[in-house]
């Protein structure tokens, strides 16, 4: 059965000081939900994360990493140096990335690669921009992002995988799909998981929703029987917002 999560993308937000506050607030909500709460903070606040974090149920993420176990890759981060800081969990293929650092969806298969390799979970990224909405190609533009980076996997590697549905138009603008809207597409998403892997797989995959979700709209969103759960941005940095929205569950 697959879980509810919510996870906390922190993007490139706060120095270690207004980390640890951010941690300790995190660590003292209350969880009333089933949800499996997850948070991102930045490369060097990581350790620090896990630390603060581990005698809670909530898990730590990194927002990105690369596909090459060691090198010379000045600036990059491998998966075996997330591990040996506390992430089990990467984030890859958000938009952002995508768009200023120019991530191929050939790129992202080998990264995905990479963190399955060393039995990492991945929260994998994807989502239309306002154009392929408008033109109605918002179910090619997902369905080729999907298939180009992750369909060369074996059925068995999707029980590491979380997907994320994010609506570039939506993300950081106050902008949201409405309810039906995210629903329709992670319907979507499963039957195309489901023409590939089979409906077994395709029903044990969660999928999130990754675009400007509030404490005032999760409930409604998470409410869809395809939606379980969100990927969240600003108002994970707030943590009585965040474990608004964990709650919605």
């Amino acid at each position: 059965m697959r879980k509810n999560i919510v996870a906390g993308n922190w993007k490139m937000n706060n120095d270690l000081s207004k980390t640890e506050a951010l941690l300790a607030d995190l660590a003292n909500q209350t969880k009333t939900s089933n949800a499996e709460v997850i948070v991102a903070p930045t490369f060097t606040n990581l350790y620090q994360a896990y630390k603060v974090l581990k005698s809670t149920d909530i898990h730590v993420a990194a927002q990105n990493m690369h596909y090459a176990e060691n090198g010379a890759y000045t600036g990059e981060i491998s998966a075996s140096m997330l591990k040996s800081v506390g992430a089990e969990i990467v984030i890859l293929g958000h938009s952002e990335r995508r768009e200023y650092f120019n991530e191929t969806d050939a790129l992202l298969a080998k990264k995905v690669d990479a963190a399955l390799a060393n039995d990492m979970t991945v929260i994998f990224c994807f989502g239309e921009e306002l154009a392929d909405r408008k033109s109605g190609n918002e179910e090619t533009v997902v369905e080729n992002q999907i298939k180009n980076a992750l369909f060369h996997l074996e059925a068995s590697a999707f029980n590491k995988i979380v997907l994320a549905y994010e609506p570039v138009w939506a993300i950081g603008t106050g902008e949201t799909a409405s309810p039906e809207q995210a629903q329709d597409m992670h319907a979507f998403i499963r039957k195309t998981l489901a023409n590939k892997y089979g409906a077994e797989v395709a029903d044990s995959v969660s999928i999130l929703y990754g675009g400007s979700v509030k404490p005032a709209n999760a409930q409604e969103i998470f409410s869809k029987p395809d939606v379980d759960g969100g990927l969240i941005g600003g108002a994970s940095l707030k943590a009585e917002d965040f474990f608004a929205i964990v709650n919605a569950f």
